[in-house]
């Protein structure tokens, strides 16, 4: 069942790339094609209008009840503030107030399905809509439309968010108000189509959220799996032997990075990497077999596991892997290690070579260890497609909303007559 389904996301994520396609954007006005217009939001259809948020919705923000008042907090009613909008469809909330809240301060409610944009703070211009009935803080902005398609703001909102930020705070603060937010100018197709736009776009990311979810579970499948295998606790079949306590130094040794001043070409063939990732490329490699790396000053907590040819900087150790040890096995065994733990520096967090090899760890033989790396690899490669899936299907959606929301694709016969509002 579970192939049967990946199976579906797949073609669905086919299908979508096939219709939808980034096309070069039209330049100016001399280039508008026969049936568009050049408007202030762009090129859009003869038939689409151009209004602004405060024409087709209602707008309101909340307010917070008093601190001084504990008495406020802590009841049944979900609170949403600016932090919140962080996840597109709000369902659930942590914070809670009473109805003596509502009453005695400014915070206002919101019906399930309203569009609510944060005003400032680190979230300041994104957007989402509540599945839930809530009270609002002053940092959130409601928006009730009228004749126009929610989920379809949304998506406006949601795609031009940088632009909007930019312009309307003009290089300040990204503090917005109602009155900014009011002022935003939307194309405006005819209803019938906003509808048919709002709903392809509604598709898409339910596609993106099965798979967000699927990967989720992986993810926490696997989890399970090194909690349980990386310790002993199941054994795989076949597999009896006893574990052994060693020091990681009987399994490998940890090997420093060196300057790559000397080596770095442009277009070299392998990666230079540090503790942030790779810095450059060269031809010639450090290291040439499976090893697994982890940061000596800095990032110290994140080991990774190289197959191919490398080089490392004097901020990253590499490992030798002995002969004893799965290459793959030490890593998955250092994704387990407390690496905080061993810091040895007051301030820029830095590691030991010679505290990493004395660390003590929890082995079985090199037979077990490999079929034991085999099958967490296999769990990560498949999560490591999901992703892709994921990031492609995230694309396609870029490309819909580029071609859905200009008009450059239509879902729905056109010159139907223009929506109203009012």
């Amino acid at each position: 069942m579970a192939e049967r389904s990946e199976a579906v996301e797949e073609k669905a994520v086919r299908d979508l790339s096939a219709v939808y396609s980034v096309e070069p954007e039209i330049a100016t006005a001399e280039d508008v094609p026969p049936g568009y217009k050049w408007t202030e939001v762009g090129v859009i259809p003869e038939g689409w209008d151009v209004v602004s948020i405060g024409e087709l919705a209602r707008t309101y923000s909340g307010g917070t009840p008093s601190t001084a008042r504990p008495e406020y907090y802590g009841g049944d009613i979900p609170w949403i503030t600016s932090s919140d909008l962080n996840r597109r469809a709000i369902r659930n909330v942590e914070g809670r107030i009473t109805k003596k809240g509502i009453g005695k301060s400014s915070a206002k409610m919101v019906e399930a399905g309203t569009l609510i944009v944060a005003l400032y703070g680190a979230t300041a211009g994104v957007s989402a809509i509540t599945n839930i009935r809530a009270a609002i803080n002053q940092a959130v902005l409601a928006i009730v439309t009228r004749s126009y398609e929610t989920k379809l703001l949304l998506n406006i909102l949601s795609f031009n968010k940088d632009e909007y930020v930019e312009k309307l705070t003009q290089g300040g603060q990204p503090n917005l108000s109602g009155t900014l937010v009011r002022s935003i100018k939307v194309p405006a197709p005819p209803i019938e189509e906003q509808r048919a736009i709002a709903t392809a776009l509604s598709d898409a990311d339910a596609l993106i959220e099965s798979l967000d979810r699927l990967i989720a579970k992986k993810r926490a499948i696997k989890q399970a799996a090194m909690q349980q295998l990386l310790t002993g606790q199941t054994r795989l079949p076949g597999f009896t032997g006893e574990w052994e306590t060693k020091r990681l130094g009987e399994l490998l040794t940890v090997r420093y990075g060196r300057n790559q001043s000397e080596i770095e070409k442009y277009d070299g063939r392998y990666p230079i990497l540090a503790t942030g990732g790779e810095i450059g490329r060269t031809d010639t490699p450090l290291y040439e077999r499976p090893s697994v790396l982890i940061g000596r000053k800095g990032t110290i907590n994140e080991p990774r596991f190289m197959d191919s040819p490398f080089w490392t900087v004097d901020t990253l150790f590499y490992t030798e892997i002995h002969e004893a040890a799965n290459p793959r096995f030490m890593f998955y065994i250092f994704t387990k290690i407390p690496w905080r733990d061993y810091n040895e520096a007051s301030g820029v967090p830095s590691l030991n070579g010679k505290t990493i090899e004395a660390i003590q760890v929890f082995v079985p033989d090199i037979k077990e260890q490999t079929a034991i790396a085999t099958v967490l690899s296999d769990m990560d490669t498949e999560i490591e497609a999901l992703e892709r899936r994921c990031n492609k299907a995230r694309q396609i959606k870029q490309g819909m909303m580029q071609q859905l929301l200009t008009g450059r694709v239509r879902l729905v016969e056109e010159n139907r007559g223009n929506a109203s509002y009012g």
